[in-house]
């Protein structure tokens, strides 16, 4: 009897295990929204990290969130480091493109709660005086980013969050004066 169940379990873990290494290598995360204001307007909220406390969606989880700025004061070369509490974690941003009113690369370096490399990029389509703003990120999947995948929808999630971050910068790109 005792054979018999060592042997189920080691099938359902090997059926598991099947499953999760069968889980996309890559994934993409990205949402869209049309801003009522000019595009360097639009672009100035992204391309400069100063700009992020006012828009992004992860600012306001931890108030006492340890900021460094680094590198150039804006564009290409400009860092972004953050220490702050479990929602928000640790690491690091770097602008690794920059094209006035087109797009924004930036390299996410995450330390905490777990180590993971990504890109996110930041596209802009002018339309007089309105801009269409893309934020996406890409990056790998190891195998316990697959596992933790098939519980947790993570476009949902991280989706959720660049909806709330693009309505946040509409918002500030609108207000009169900008």
């Amino acid at each position: 009897m005792l054979k018999k169940i060592v042997i189920a379990l080691f099938v359902l873990v090997a059926v598991i295990a099947v499953i999760v290494a069968l889980q996309p290598a890559e994934f993409r995360i990205a949402r869209s929204a049309t801003i009522a204001a000019p595009a360097p307007v639009v672009f100035q909220q992204v391309n400069d990290f100063h700009n992020w406390q006012n828009w992004s969606p992860w600012e306001g989880r931890d108030p006492a969130m340890k900021r460094i700025f680094d590198g150039a004061p804006a564009g290409a070369g400009a860092v972004y480091r953050w220490e702050g509490n479990k929602e928000v974690g640790s690491g690091s941003m770097t602008i690794a493109e920059s094209r006035p009113n087109e797009l924004v690369t930036i390299r996410l370096e995450f330390l905490k709660p777990f180590r993971a490399t990504s890109m996110a990029e930041f596209a802009f389509k002018p339309d007089g005086n309105r801009t269409a703003v893309t934020w996406s990120m890409t990056g790998r999947n190891n195998f316990m980013a697959k596992a933790v995948h098939l519980f947790l929808n993570m476009d949902k999630i991280i989706g959720d969050d660049f909806e709330r971050g693009l309505a946040q910068m509409k918002q500030i790109a609108e207000a009169p004066g900008k």
